[in-house]
């Protein structure tokens, strides 16, 4: 929803954007849809960045608005794309300029700056458009004995280069024909799809349930990221991703119930059992595999009883980060049950945050001066719990019996509902400060209670090193023995290789503080370097293994997909007992 400015407002780009332009690829979301900042945003943003409203009456970046034209040639034989004719028809195999570049990026800002430049780089050859999981069985068996490079386009919201075609080959496109339901169990309460259903179109059916299967009830998936509105099933399966109610429902590794895959040296299924103790959970092997070991096909998912009644929302103001840390830890380690989204914002996100929902012009600033909660030392929680009527009054009220407990301020559910409305749309956001320069991006990683201080502090010193940033960070995903650290920073650059050096120093102080390199992002190829380092020489061999046997050829998401196939020089060792061989 647009808030009109008192006083000068950018020309923000308003337009649908045109198909078959640059726009329309680096673009997020919808082509017509946008999203403005509130004008006490605006106005931030500016004081942060020691800018005026004059630096904001022309555009300092390429729109995008012209056709995507490069001269790239395919390299795949006439024989070759023949052959993927006769598998999938040949009205799903194209090699025009739009589709390769269209499939070649994801949406991390070094993804999105490069398309913007017109920065054409590590294209496939051709797009694939697989209707049927035995077409995509049949697609990898070519590749394979062709020795093709064979990537995997799902909703191409990946944040770390993980569908960059970096050795050419083809990609496979989910979005156009593999979306759909295979079936709905109401007894066991699962539901088997192809990988490239999206999130709203798997929760549309479950939400529908009555009606489309016979069910009793409506069902729910319960998982919900940021990218929800255009990342598919799949990717949140090979990433190990979670949704934002993930506190209750828990992450993608923990709703797979089945995968089926297939790879280089035959077709895997693993089975539909809620445990099994028949040696090393296959299931937790392929996950979080990112397309170097198959492409995944179909998956089973847990699904849940769908209760949006039940409900119940709160909001409250800590006097400080540290405060808001110990009641959060308590919430999750008094036995009382856990909330479904539970987000606690440091200080200077908890400002941000309160200049974007318009809380700085509202009474309440006079209310948190009465009760000297400072700005740029209080810390806003929010969320709501899920579940039986019963179970999430009580789960609601224990949070806050703690929350009071920690001198926490109540400030009822009215700011989650604002969250709310803007937690998938939030990403529209970058598009319109991009085109003035202004970059945002995110990063997130893994943490214990006992060491979150430290890398939050850390971090953040990186981050704050550089010049007029904003860097916000907020703990979610939350758990009895630590969380998800997420952050969220915003500068002003221009030059892709400039925001590729900052990005790795934030990788360098994640790895230093200790912290797991990702939490649900994923690692791609951007943070591959990263990760023998992160985990060891001994455990990374592990991997590398599991690659020589399901990818001889290394045909799989070549390319540094979890490090794979990188020069040893390539590789960032931060850790003093990783330098040395075992």
């Amino acid at each position: 929803m647009a808030h009109s400015y008192k006083n000068f407002e950018p020309q923000w780009y308003r337009g649908e954007v045109p198909a078959g332009t640059y726009r329309s690829i680096f673009k997020w979301g919808a082509p017509e849809q946008i999203k403005i900042p509130r004008e006490s945003l605006y106005r931030l943003i500016k004081e942060s960045f020691g800018l005026s409203d004059d630096d904001f009456k022309t555009y300092s970046e390429d729109l995008g608005l012209d056709p995507v034209k490069f001269d790239i040639p395919v390299k795949l034989s006439a024989a070759h794309l023949d052959r993927f004719r006769e598998i999938v028809g040949g009205d799903y195999v194209r090699t025009d300029n739009y589709a390769r570049l269209s499939v070649a990026y994801g949406k991390t800002m070094y993804d999105l700056m490069r398309v913007r430049h017109k920065i054409v780089e590590n294209i496939p050859d051709a797009v694939l458009y697989p209707g049927t999981k035995e077409q995509i069985e049949q697609v990898v068996a070519c590749c394979a004995a062709e020795k093709i490079p064979l990537y995997v386009y799902g909703g191409g919201s990946s944040v770390t280069r993980g569908v960059e075609c970096v050795k050419g080959g083809v990609s496979l496109d989910m979005r156009l024909r593999f979306n759909k339901v295979i079936e709905f169990n109401e007894i066991d309460q699962t539901i088997t799809v192809e990988a490239g259903i999206s999130g709203p179109k798997l929760e549309e059916a479950l939400n529908d349930a009555v009606r489309k299967f016979g069910a009793k009830r409506a069902y729910t998936c319960g998982h919900f990221p940021q990218s929800f509105e255009y990342s598919s099933v799949g990717g949140w399966v090979v990433t190990h991703g979670a949704g934002q109610n993930s506190t209750y429902y828990g992450c993608i590794q923990d709703i797979v119930l089945g995968q089926d895959y297939a790879t280089p040296v035959g077709n895997i299924h693993t089975s539909r059992y809620s445990r099994k103790a028949d040696g090393p959970d296959l299931d937790q092997i392929m996950m979080g595999s990112e397309g170097a070991f198959g492409v995944l096909t179909h998956v089973t998912l847990k699904i849940f009883r769908h209760m949006p009644r039940t409900i119940k929302r709160f909001s409250y103001m800590f006097k400080d980060w540290e405060t808001g840390q110990a009641a959060a830890r308590e919430i999750m380690q008094s036995e009382a049950g856990y909330p479904s989204v539970f987000r606690l914002s440091d200080p200077e996100e908890t400002s941000v945050m309160m200049h974007m929902y318009g809380v700085v012009d509202s009474p309440l600033r006079h209310f948190f001066n009465m009760k000297h909660f400072k700005v740029g030392e209080m810390c806003l929680y929010l969320g709501f719990t899920n579940g039986e009527k019963g179970f999430s009054r009580n789960c609601a009220r224990n949070v806050h019996r703690v929350a009071r407990q920690y001198g926490g301020i109540w400030l009822s559910g009215i700011v989650t509902k604002a969250w709310e409305k803007g937690r998938f749309n939030d990403p529209y956001l970058r598009d319109t400060m991009q085109d003035f320069g202004l970059v945002m991006d995110t990063m997130e990683c893994s943490v214990n209670w006992s060491n979150m201080s430290r890398v939050h502090r850390e971090v953040r010193a990186y981050v704050k090193n550089r010049p007029n940033t904003i860097c916000l960070t907020h703990m979610s995903h939350v758990y009895p023995q630590g969380a998800n650290l997420y952050w969220i920073f915003i500068a002003r650059m221009y030059d892709p290789q400039e925001y590729r050096k900052f990005h790795a120093g934030i990788l360098d102080a994640i790895q230093k503080s200790g912290a797991a390199m990702s939490h649900h992002h994923g690692i791609g190829k951007m943070f591959g370097p990263w990760l023998e380092g992160s985990i060891g020489r001994n455990e990374y061999a592990v991997y590398r293994a599991l690659k020589r046997h399901f990818d001889p050829d290394n045909i799989m998401n070549p390319g540094g997909t979890l490090g794979f196939d990188l020069e040893e020089g390539d590789k960032r060792f931060l850790r003093e007992d990783i330098k040395q061989e075992p």
